[in-house]
């Protein structure tokens, strides 16, 4: 077992793909800023 068996962790990036044994990351969703149309409810709120 090593960088030639597709089973293992290593093998998995030797050969660039992925599986159970390596997911992928999960991209984190960049922030957004809240739009005028909320901000505009929120004062109507106050």
């Amino acid at each position: 077992m090593g960088r030639g068996d597709q089973r293992t962790r290593r093998g998995k990036v030797v050969r660039g793909t992925y599986g159970v044994t390596r997911p992928r990351k999960k991209k984190k969703r960049a922030e957004t800023k809240p739009s005028e149309a909320t901000e505009k409810k929120k004062e109507k709120q106050e």
